[in-house]
């Protein structure tokens, strides 16, 4: 379907296509999904963007795992990225898998998590990765983001999971207007785990490289 970015930001494009990056490495396996959301201008790809550096966000349901991985790898990289999470709430895994850890976006930062899961059992955090995982947000940035809460102002949008795909290109669709400039929404599908996110963030890296050094976006 045909998305258009905010008009305060900038537009979006959205021509749903289905392409399998492969790769020697077993996991993760990445199945990309690509949209190229067109504001109503239609102009095609613009020789200012083309031109300059792009600016990317990394996305996943919480903010936490896969998107802050990819957020890292790309940063030390030297490219202009953000991250956000594209879920309700920041979900994390508890005691029990009937117990989870739920934060809200926009009230709390990786600190307070931080905090309050080292007062609560830090040998089971540090057991599970949670520990060092909010470490390596911390020196990252303050707080997890929410995409649908945050302004649009990036040229390529890296999804970590399908239905976080689908929530970013809703979100876009339900907002007002559009510039004309494009948008790139790409899905990675990697399972939500350390391993898995500690792989995706060297091929997200490649992806994006290649699309900062493309002519043709």
């Amino acid at each position: 379907g045909v998305v258009t970015r905010p008009a305060e930001h900038s537009g979006t494009r959205s021509s749903r296509a289905r392409r399998a990056v492969s790769d020697e490495a077993p996991t993760p396996r990445l199945d990309a999904r690509a949209s190229l959301e067109r504001a109503a201008s239609n102009r095609g790809a613009h020789p200012s963007i083309m031109a300059e550096a792009k600016r990317f966000a990394m996305v996943c349901a919480a903010n936490m795992n896969r998107s802050m991985e990819a957020h890292k790898v790309a940063l030390n990289a030297g490219l202009d990225v953000k991250s956000y999470g594209a879920g309700n709430t920041v979900k994390l895994p508890g005691a029990s898998r009937d117990n989870p850890n739920v934060f809200e976006f926009g009230s709390v930062t990786y600190k307070d998590i931080y905090d309050k899961l080292m007062a609560e059992d830090e040998k089971l955090y540090t057991r599970n990765g949670l520990k060092d995982m909010l470490e390596r947000n911390m020196t990252i940035k303050p707080a997890p983001q929410r995409w649908q809460d945050s302004e649009v102002n990036v040229d390529v949008v890296v999804c970590f999971e399908e239905r976080v795909f689908d929530n970013v290109v809703s979100d876009l669709k339900g907002r007002v207007g559009g510039s004309g400039e494009p948008l790139l929404v790409i899905n990675l599908d990697v399972v939500d785990s350390h391993e898995e996110a500690l792989n995706a963030g060297p091929h997200a890296l490649k992806l994006c490289e290649m699309i900062d050094a493309s002519d043709d976006w």
